[in-house]
């Protein structure tokens, strides 16, 4: 059995030119495999912490003490060991770092290195890392799981955290439910998008991007974006609430001042049943279908309101309310909180914890979302992760941007080589 050998990790830049982590890890049989860490603009507070300098060069954003930590310390914890156990090895390096929120390590590290092993394990068995992940849910919790291709949905206008422009709500994305396979998805969303970068532009707008490859106008509300959304579909020879649908990732954190949710671009103050209300008037409008933190992570009553109000009607997902975290999620569930939970490894950072929170997900009938963060690299694995967990759905930005696309473009490849893999229905 092939063993680790040594570990090698570099400071390298995410798709904002921000550093970030990648890690290599070298078998003693000479089969290796590379990681990157994307990193986030819009985060929970209660995140694993993500280790960063903090000093000058790089705006105090380089992760040097990160990579001396893999480098120096947690790689020594690791080589000689088995890389097929996923478990064994995450559990080393949690134990080590030995902190409740991965403070002494640092997440970015700790994920660095799992994320690394689960390509390497894959590669010495001979099997896509999809079928990897597979057979780790299987091994970790007990339970099979069903490999599908996930539904995207793409962030095709960007707001909030994630754009230099007017509008308050995040995301807002598209939802191509009605296409038969991945391709046809592929087809829609690109029409879509460049039918809405040509409406934007005739009606006087910017065209620009933020983050995540959205367009960033300014428009005098927010419900202005989903209109221009609903005329880009239609513009597409697509129905909107039959082929499409339309997803809102308000991030509401970002605009909660404690007592009331801001929505400065519409200069207008509401209180949690107020805002509530607002969101449920727009899927009474439009076909919204999925609403993600809808409610500051901290505004519990907030999160209980809503999901009475919508939760059999909608998908409520819990992004900073949940921060991929297993025992976050309890909570969730035992108060009602949301139905859905997004899934971002490295705000919890290893792949192990990560698939024990899917599972509790799945038992307790939560669907679960895999993410990207909004400072990303061509790193492919959350498709390959969303493909063999078989969660159904996947965030990873608009039909733009390299560091976008190359998801999308995995999902190709793997729906192209594996006829017996089907769209998530």
């Amino acid at each position: 059995m092939s063993k680790i050998s040594d570990i090698h990790a570099i400071q390298v830049f995410d798709s904002r030119g921000i550093p970030t982590i990648s890690c290599k890890i070298i078998l003693d049989d000479g089969v290796t495999a590379f990681s990157m860490v994307p990193s986030g603009a819009s985060t929970g507070t209660k995140e694993a912490l993500e280790l960063r300098d903090n000093e000058k060069n790089y705006n105090g954003k380089g992760v040097l003490k990160a990579v001396s930590n893999i480098n120096d310390i947690l790689s020594s914890i690791i080589i000689g060991k088995d890389p097929n156990n996923q478990n064994e090895i995450d559990k080393a390096l949690i134990d080590f770092d030995a902190s409740i929120d991965k403070s002494n390590m640092g997440a970015n590290s700790i994920l660095a290195i799992s994320l690394a092993n689960s390509h390497v394990a894959a590669k010495t068995q001979g099997i896509n890392l999809y079928e990897h992940f597979g057979n780790l849910y299987e091994n970790i919790t007990g339970d099979s799981i069903k490999t599908s291709i996930p539904v995207p949905m793409f962030n095709i206008l960007n707001g909030g955290e994630h754009a230099n422009n007017n509008l308050d709500i995040q995301e807002f994305m598209i939802i191509p439910h009605g296409a038969k396979n991945f391709s046809e998805i592929m087809k829609w969303s690109t029409q879509i998008y460049h039918n809405l970068k040509n409406i934007i532009q005739d009606k006087g707008f910017s065209s620009a991007v933020g983050d995540e490859g959205g367009f960033a106008p300014d428009l005098n509300s927010n419900e202005d974006a989903i209109k221009l959304i609903i005329e880009a579909i239609e513009r597409s020879n697509l129905k909107p609430g039959e082929d499409i649908n339309i997803a809102l990732d308000c991030a509401a954190s970002e605009f909660f001042d404690g007592n009331h949710y801001l929505l400065k671009g519409e200069d207008k103050k509401l209180s949690s049943k107020e805002f509530s209300n607002f969101l449920s008037d727009l899927t009474k409008k439009y076909p919204i279908t999925s609403i993600e933190d809808p409610m500051d992570e901290n505004d519990i009553d907030g999160w209980k309101l809503i999901t009475d109000q919508m939760g059999h009607k909608c998908q409520l997902v819990g992004d900073d309310l949940f921060v991929t975290n297993k025992n976050f999620l309890k909570q969730g569930v035992e108060e009602k909180l949301a139905n859905s939970i997004l899934i971002k490894f490295n705000q919890i950072g290893s792949i192990t914890e990560t698939i024990k929170t899917i599972h509790y997900a799945n038992v307790n009938n939560f669907k679960s979302i895999i993410s990207h963060r909004s400072g990303e690299t061509e790193d492919t694995t959350i498709a390959d992760l969303a493909v063999g967990l078989g969660v159904g759905q996947i965030k990873t930005g608009a039909p733009c941007r390299s560091d976008r696309i190359a998801k999308y473009n995995r999902l190709l490849w793997i729906e192209s080589e594996s006829n017996n893999i089907l769209l998530n229905e």
